[in-house]
């Protein structure tokens, strides 16, 4: 099977559509392959033969929003001083327009390989530009890989807390508490 074919992307793509829709309504644990084959129109089998198991289509489904969520945590301007980055502001309402399926996927009954994942791709992400000297300053004694674990560490559980609130405090809101968190110049102004 090669994932070039069209019929095999079309597949994977209402494999895709139908698990995000059924973990947007529910626990991720909950939902069975015969319902997200089911809503998808394929055989039972046919999941298997595209994926190992449910979390593994999850994770796939999931692939995209965490790719954009990743390029909105890289493109801040983490070593310039200033207002909140709209690229934070972004990434915040990346997740509050996808907040039904982050709550979901990030709560006490979601997925730990979503979140194994989302925090391998921020670091992954974040890497990169911190080793090339995009880190605030007064932080080059620390590593880069360890800098980019604090803070997609810090983002995870930002994110986190700001799906479990009720109301959530708007995007530009929650990413300004964050901002004022990653921009340790504040304290040392």
């Amino acid at each position: 099977m090669s994932h070039d074919d069209p019929r095999v992307r079309r597949t994977r793509a209402r494999l895709r559509a139908a698990v995000l829709e059924l973990a947007a309504e529910r626990d991720p644990e909950s939902i069975t392959v015969a319902e997200i084959a089911q809503l998808a129109e394929v055989n039972r089998a046919t999941v298997y033969v595209h994926y190992r198991d449910r979390d593994d289509l999850v994770l796939d489904a999931m692939e995209t929003a965490i790719g954009e969520l990743t390029a909105e945590a890289v493109r801040c301007p983490y070593r310039e001083p200033g207002p909140v980055p709209a690229s934070l502001v972004m990434l915040f309402e990346h997740v509050g327009a996808r907040a039904s399926l982050y709550r979901r996927m990030l709560g006490p009954y979601g997925s730990a390989r979503f979140c194994a994942r989302l925090r391998e791709a921020l670091v992954t992400g974040l890497c990169g530009p911190f080793a090339a000297g995009s880190r605030p300053p007064g932080h080059d004694d620390v590593p880069p890989e360890i800098h980019a674990h604090h803070v997609a560490g810090a983002l995870i559980g930002v994110i986190t807390y700001w799906l479990q609130e009720h109301p959530p405090r708007p995007a530009g809101e929650i990413a300004a508490f964050m901002w004022s968190l990653l921009d340790s110049r504040r304290r040392d102004e």
